[in-house]
């Protein structure tokens, strides 16, 4: 069985490649919980379950061009790692729709039995 840092070197290599949906497969646990630092009625703040993490993938990237992504780590502490990933993107829809922003966020992962089991956002859009 994995230990949380070999989970995260392999998230962290994942989604270097833009392959987050193959993180999503391989790294999460089916019952796995996320939480987003602002809720919206298109995506709650909190979503549990594999399928509802999926969908939040697909949500992001169908509705935001992705010109570059950096993603550092991971950084252990026991069961869990830390994360940080720099976004430069611009949205297709919404309010932010046709605006390119650049953005960090850090995201917390606690690992169970080889998976993630949650993960928490942290980031400021101000």
């Amino acid at each position: 069985m994995p230990t949380p840092y070999e989970v995260g070197q392999r998230l962290v290599e994942l989604c270097r490649e833009r392959k987050n949906f193959e993180a999503v497969d391989q790294l999460y646990a089916p019952d796995v919980v996320s939480i987003e630092t602002h809720g919206s009625p298109e995506m709650p703040q909190r979503m549990q379950g594999i399928d509802a993490i999926r969908g939040k993938n697909r949500w992001w990237f169908d509705n935001h061009d992705i010109h570059a992504i950096s993603v550092n780590g991971p950084f252990p502490h026991g069961d869990r790692f830390i994360v940080t990933i720099n976004w430069d993107a611009t949205a297709k829809v919404g309010p932010y729709a046709g605006n390119r922003m650049q953005f960090e966020e850090a995201g917390l992962y606690t690992v169970r039995d080889g998976k993630i089991a949650q993960e928490e956002f942290f980031y400021h859009m101000g």
